[in-house]
């Protein structure tokens, strides 16, 4: 039996699946596993964005607990409110990732590397979805932010998933490359 990090490196003739099926019928659902954690994600970050322009439009920063407050600041530019006003670029950048996510996943045979790949995509889709839909002309429209911890830029749910999904497929690659170095 082999894990999921290990699954892509093996050659397909000596990886079984756990439930005894062939690596090439046990991957068939790592798009669609993709696809739903990309679609939760976009779905969570475009809810809570509605939540946060309702709530927090007009008014003061709020006190949450400890560092955390709910601020309402519109990001133009790409991460950490850096190079305002190139939107349109960051969007197209966005829409290419999400392609190659999508294309990537069709070899894919590691549950990690999917949910990895439906965060980054569903995060992207996000807010490439302010980009298009909260602005006057295409792509021109700025990104909802409202986590602010006071010690970190403040964030959205989009750039969460975005994170945690670097971060498992930095994991991915980790345990990918221990396996398949001989002891």
């Amino acid at each position: 039996m082999t894990d999921d990090a290990s699954a892509d490196v093996l050659p397909a003739s000596t990886s079984n699946s756990s439930d005894g099926q062939s690596p090439n019928r046990s991957h068939r659902g790592i798009p669609a596993l993709t696809a739903v954690v990309a679609l939760a994600v976009l779905i969570i970050d475009q809810l809570t964005k509605r939540w946060a322009l309702s709530a927090l439009s007009g008014s003061a920063s709020r006190d949450v607990g400890w560092t955390l407050q709910w601020d309402l600041p519109r990001n133009s530019g790409m991460a950490f409110s850096q190079a305002q006003g190139i939107g349109p670029f960051i969007g197209i950048v966005a829409m290419l990732v999400v392609l190659w996510l999508a294309w990537s996943t069709r070899s894919m045979t590691s549950k990690l590397a999917s949910v990895a790949a439906g965060l980054v995509a569903g995060g992207a889709l996000g807010n490439l979805a302010d980009r298009v839909f909260r602005g006057g002309r295409l792509l021109h429209g700025s990104v909802i932010d409202f986590i602010d911890l006071q010690w970190f830029p403040i964030f959205n749910v989009a750039d969460m998933a975005i994170d945690i999904g670097g971060v498992l497929f930095v994991i991915y690659v980790m345990l990918g490359h221990r396996r398949a170095t001989p002891a």
